[in-house]
This record gives C-alpha cells, sequence and structure tokens, in this order.
C-alpha cells in the first residue's frame, strides 16, 4: 500500500465535533450565535482532526513507501523536527523538537518519512514520554536497525497556562535501543544533536 499524505475530515465526524463544541460555548457562558462565534465550533472541529489525524495514518506503511536497500552502517541523524502536539490531561498543545538517529543494518528510508513518523505519533492525544518510544518503536520495527535513538525537548502549555505556570521549563525524555545502549554511540549522537553543523 502506498503512502500519500491528504487532508480529508469524516463528514459524520466533523458534524457532531460542531454540535458538542456549540454547546462547550454556551456552557462557558458564550453565545455561539454572535457573529465571531458563528464558526468557531466548524473550525475548532476541523482543527482537532487535523490536530489528531494521526490516530488514522500507519508509521510502518510511511516507513515502507521509501525504503531502500543500502550497505552502509553509519550514524544518521535527523534533528530539530518540529513537534505539536496535544497533552492528553489537558488538551493544550506541547511544542517542541524531536532528534532521531538510526544505524542502518541493510535498509535505510527517505530522510522525510522519519519527519512523517513523528508528526504520525505526535497528532494524537498524548504524553511526552510515549510519544518518545512509539517513534523508536516504529523505526526499529520497520527497518532491523542495528540501533535507533530519539530525544524530545518540549515545552507543555499545561504547566505554562495552568498548574505550576513554569514558562521557562523545558521537558527532555529519550529512548535509545541497540548499539545506543552503548556509551561511546550514545555520546556521538548526543553530541551532533547539540552542535550547530550548518
Amino acid at each position: 500500500m502506498k503512502y500519500q499524505r491528504k487532508e480529508e475530515y469524516c463528514e459524520e465526524t466533523l458534524s457532531g465535533l460542531k454540535e458538542n463544541y456549540k454547546n462547550v460555548l454556551s456552557l462557558l457562558g458564550e453565545d455561539p450565535e454572535r457573529e465571531g462565534l458563528l464558526k468557531t465550533p466548524e473550525r475548532l472541529a476541523k482543527a482537532m482532526q487535523y490536530l489528531t489525524q494521526g490516530y488514522y495514518q500507519n508509521a510502518h506503511t510511511i516507513i515502507n513507501s521509501a525504503k531502500f536497500h543500502e550497505p552502509v552502517s553509519e550514524m544518521i541523524v535527523v534533528k530539530d523536527i518540529e513537534i505539536y502536539s496535544m497533552c492528553e490531561h489537558h488538551m493544550l498543545p506541547f511544542i517542541g523538537k524531536a532528534h532521531v538517529a538510526y544505524i542502518p543494518n541493510g535498509w535505510i528510508t527517505g530522510l522525510s518519512k522519519i519527519a512523517r513518523v513523528v508528526d504520525v505519533f505526535a497528532r494524537r492525544l498524548q504524553v511526552q514520554e510515549r510519544l518518545t518510544v512509539q517513534i523508536k518503536d516504529a523505526i526499529k520495527e520497520t527497518l532491523n536497525p542495528l540501533g535507533v535513538a530519539v530525544v524530545i525537548e518540549a515545552k507543555h502549555l499545561c504547566m505554562m497556562m495552568r498548574g505550576v505556570q513554569k514558562q521557562n521549563s523545558v521537558t527532555t525524555t529519550s529512548a535509545f535501543d541497540g548499539e545506543f545502549q552503548k556509551n561511546s554511540t550514545r555520546s556521538e549522537f548526543l553530541k551532533l544533536i547539540s552542535n550547530d553543523l550548518i
């Protein structure tokens, strides 16, 4: 099955979400019939479907759509991949960057596919810890590399806007497999994602 990127909305879901968001606006004390809010329920419904489209995408299909036999065994790093996800506890965004590396074992994938795999799991209701492991596991299961490493750094609006209200806090999570469990390989990866090489 060939992977193809497309933005689609399920009309039944859209209709249900619109009605619910209209009710939410009323419960918050707003008038959903006032001019500025007339289209807000539809916009919210479309936004939520877009922000959670990862539920309907398959990371393995994406990687396999550009999987090539290549006899290389050097570390491949894609760093500073933007992440926009939604905290499943408060449904507020967390925003940051993912750094992903793998050491091929006969197979590589298109570089853009790594970023797309990040999006597949980020565009769901998430916790950063699980997101990190899901990205690692998808690459491991599809490419069977000698090792995979994922580090995510993110700011969580649930910590910045409410709760403890710590605007400068950053959460870092990591997941390492195979060769990256060795100190020397992990150190090389961490050095590469820390340096500005361009």
